[in-house]
């Protein structure tokens, strides 16, 4: 399903919907949506994005989905926000201010996913704070532990490692 409205980022509205829902067993919180998946509607839509192939190689989808199949998640157990509802573009192109914590905190305590994975450091060290290394953390948030992982995002590949992926893929599916 592809969303044919994309927002602006003056509007109140989020660029990208929540695919959140209770029940799930891992949501998934990235930065903000990039340019190319705002103008496609679909989370992760950049071609050299890793994100949809990290799915599938670390066996939390059963097949390669394509970023217009977003919406499906849910039937994997599997959700999608961000910290930057609505904003558009990377890391260090948004505003200080972007990051709403509180909603993503408050999204987490009325969903309560069994696990929140941070899709970066960078919206990990947002929520959580400065000390922070990839895989399961020591802080949780009520029932849902926290899990950060390497960015898919081809501008960070030379830090790209799969590992903490099949990890997360095996503490979720426990």
């Amino acid at each position: 399903m592809r969303i044919s409205k994309v927002v602006p980022p003056s509007s109140d509205s989020p660029i990208l919907p929540d695919v959140l829902r209770p029940g799930l067993r891992l949501v998934f919180c990235g930065t903000a949506a990039g340019k190319r998946s705002a103008q496609e509607g679909a989370y992760y839509a950049h071609p050299g994005n890793m994100f949809w192939r990290a799915l599938f190689q670390a066996r939390l989808t059963p097949r390669l989905l394509v970023p217009q199949e977003f919406p499906l998640l849910p039937e994997f157990g599997i959700g999608l926000t961000d910290l930057a509802k609505r904003h558009v573009g990377n890391d260090d192109e948004l505003p200080k201010d972007a990051f709403d914590v509180p909603e993503l905190l408050a999204k987490i305590e009325t969903y309560a996913p069994n696990v929140l994975a941070f899709t970066s450091k960078h919206a990990a060290r947002a929520v959580l704070g400065a000390d922070i290394g990839y895989g399961l953390q020591h802080r949780a948030f009520g029932s849902t532990a926290v899990f950060v992982l390497p960015s898919p995002s081809g501008q960070a590949r030379g830090h790209w490692d799969l590992a903490p992926w099949v990890t997360l893929a095996a503490h979720a599916a426990t």
